[in-house]
């Protein structure tokens, strides 16, 4: 029988906390954005099937969500990604419906992916999907044209063995409180 986690317990004191509500300054969340959107263009660069597949949805518009934090992403004729305007009404709504950073962490950490709530275009939601499942970043070959092959190979397969070491930890340590089922 699975068990949770034995730091579980943050997840219930956390909301309790007396936390400033920060928000980070408009100019930085823009600028994030921009780079998340320059490294998924990217990535979409390296795989021809994907631009395909967004150039026939050019203009169409995807608001992905979580807790107060949005992010729009509109289709351009290229088969790329930009930001939408702001006025622009969303074709595709991706609502994450996990509210706590640790758990959706945790899940990352295993490698599943996160629980979405969809709103929206059928059409859009199918090619947003499978470009979730086909598109991966080949960060080997990108450190391969800075570093060399070999460099590259050793740097991505300490990467490899520490998330696998990282994901047994998870796995370990939520076997340690006993009595306590896994969501």
């Amino acid at each position: 029988m699975a068990t949770q986690s034995p730091f579980s317990w943050l997840e219930g004191l956390l909301p309790h906390l007396p936390l400033p509500k920060l928000q980070a300054p408009e100019w930085a969340v823009s600028e994030a954005q921009h780079r998340i959107v320059l490294l998924l263009n990217h990535v979409l660069m390296q795989e021809s099937e994907a631009t395909a597949r967004l150039v026939r949805q050019k203009g169409r518009v995807v608001l992905v969500q979580w807790r107060h934090f949005s992010f729009k992403l509109q289709a351009t004729p290229a088969g790329l990604l930009d930001l939408a305007p702001a006025h622009v009404p969303a074709d595709l709504v991706l609502t994450v419906t996990e509210e706590s950073p640790l758990v959706l962490a945790q899940s990352a950490l295993r490698g599943d992916k996160p629980a979405v709530r969809i709103e929206g275009d059928v059409q859009l939601a199918a090619e947003v999907n499978w470009l979730t499942e086909h598109v991966r970043w080949d960060i080997e070959e990108d450190l391969a044209r800075i570093l060399g092959d070999v460099p590259a190979r050793v740097m991505c397969q300490w990467s490899m063995n520490l998330v696998m070491a990282v994901r047994q930890f998870v796995a370990k340590a939520s076997t340690l409180v006993p009595g306590q089922a896994a969501r």
